[in-house]
């Protein structure tokens, strides 16, 4: 993970974008490295320390600015250091330093506003084009499945232990989770209450714990094939805890904001009292600044999990709407092509059983990408926060290079 901080990272980046001859907008900035619509709101919350960009759009603003990404890395944790040396320099006067703990408090609450407008903004568009390519895709995908007779139940797809210390790849994960929606599929066609009769938000959580937590033809768990229990970053991968519940990953609970303003929230209400008091004396003055201290602690542990956050709500929220455009498209010209009712496997022909094989893959892409529990990252650990970027993003690319190879 990256060893600069938020707002140190900002200030590089708006001074290089004001250094230019002509100086560059934030819009011409965003223009250049392939923000897309909207890509100005995000240039200015990144110049104002409140996200800091993943990897890939860092290069791409370090290849809009003419730098190397090494070099405004190495810019931002200069700053960095530069800005806490400023920072352990205290003002002598009370009255100065009223005034600085005061402007640091306010500075506090807006970040924990913005962050919270800035998730429940992301959040909510994903959740969006979740739900279309639920309903327009999986969903019908699986109601025309249940339509055909004899389909065969997939491989297992795994069988051993995993020889990585992050669990099994990706790969595997997704086969796995293909073979519990076609198990679920079967089982619906068969008379099961898994299928899409029972209603479309029901149906798809059914079909998601199918797919985690059910089992496959040779009776292994097909949450064992995924890597649940592998390690604590497939787990937050798979949202065990969340499905469990009887969630649906991201699409339930993406808005869980604990960890992300609990800690300085509590501290800023608890400060609030001589926030407003005109005058205190020396003694509040040193209780204020400890609590906002606090509060900016607290700000400062969950920042790389709250990027990485926004990064993979970025990452999925495209991938999701990839498939209610693309993968809708290709899988009404599928059902177009189909035999009468009622169908059988064979019937379908060899080019109609590989479209079926693949649809089924885009939708284990699906409950991959859709079940990444993403409060898990607001609260982790350096270490596990590493661990989980590395996996989340495996499952991300994975998913995404299979569905754009598919439909």
């Amino acid at each position: 993970m990256h060893d600069f901080s938020a707002e140190a990272m900002g200030l590089v980046i708006r001074e290089h974008r004001l250094a230019r001859t002509p100086a560059m907008t934030q819009e011409e900035l965003a223009e250049r490295a392939e923000y897309g619509k909207g890509g100005a709101v995000s240039v200015s919350r990144i110049e104002r320390g409140l996200i800091s960009p993943g990897e890939h759009r860092l290069a791409a603003l370090a290849l809009a600015l003419r730098m190397t990404p090494g070099q405004l890395k190495q810019q931002a944790e200069d700053r960095t250091r530069s800005l806490a040396a400023l920072r352990g320099q205290r003002p002598v006067k009370l009255r100065d330093q009223v005034q600085e703990t005061k402007r640091r408090h306010a500075g506090i609450t807006e970040k924990v506003g913005e962050r919270t407008k800035i998730t429940q903004e992301h959040g909510e568009a994903f959740n969006h084009v979740h739900d279309i390519a639920r309903d327009a895709f999986f969903l019908r995908f699986v109601e025309l499945a249940e339509s055909i007779g004899g389909a065969p139940e997939p491989d297992r797809p795994y069988d051993g232990e995993p020889e990585r210390a992050d669990g099994i790849p990706a790969a595997i994960r997704v086969d796995a989770m293909s073979a519990g929606i076609a198990h679920a599929i079967r089982g619906a066609a068969a008379g099961g209450a898994a299928g899409v009769a029972v209603g479309g938000a029901a149906a798809y959580g059914a079909f998601t714990a199918a797919a985690l937590f059910g089992t496959a033809s040779t009776g292994t768990a097909i949450s064992t094939l995924s890597g649940v229990a592998a390690t604590n970053a497939t787990l937050a991968l798979l949202g065990g805890g969340t499905l469990a519940a009887g969630g649906a990953g991201m699409a339930g609970g993406v808005l869980l904001l604990t960890g992300m303003v609990a800690a300085p929230a509590a501290a800023l209400a608890a400060a609030g009292f001589y926030v407003l008091r005109k005058r205190r004396t020396k003694k509040e003055e040193e209780r204020l600044r400890a609590e906002v201290e606090t509060a900016e602690a607290a700000l400062d542990q969950s920042q790389q999990g709250f990027d990485v956050m926004i990064d993979v709500l970025d990452r999925a929220t495209a991938t999701m709407e990839y498939v209610s455009v693309h993968g809708t498209h290709a899988l009404e010209k599928w059902r177009a092509g189909l035999p009468p009712e009622p169908r059988d496997w064979d019937a379908l022909g060899r080019a109609g059983q590989e479209r079926y094989k693949e649809f089924l893959t885009v939708a284990g892409c699906l409950v991959a990408v859709g079940s990444i529990n993403v409060s898990a990252l607001l609260t982790a650990e350096p270490d596990a926060l590493r661990a989980m970027d590395l996996a989340i993003d495996e499952t991300l690319r994975y998913a995404d290079r299979t569905i754009k190879s598919l439909v």
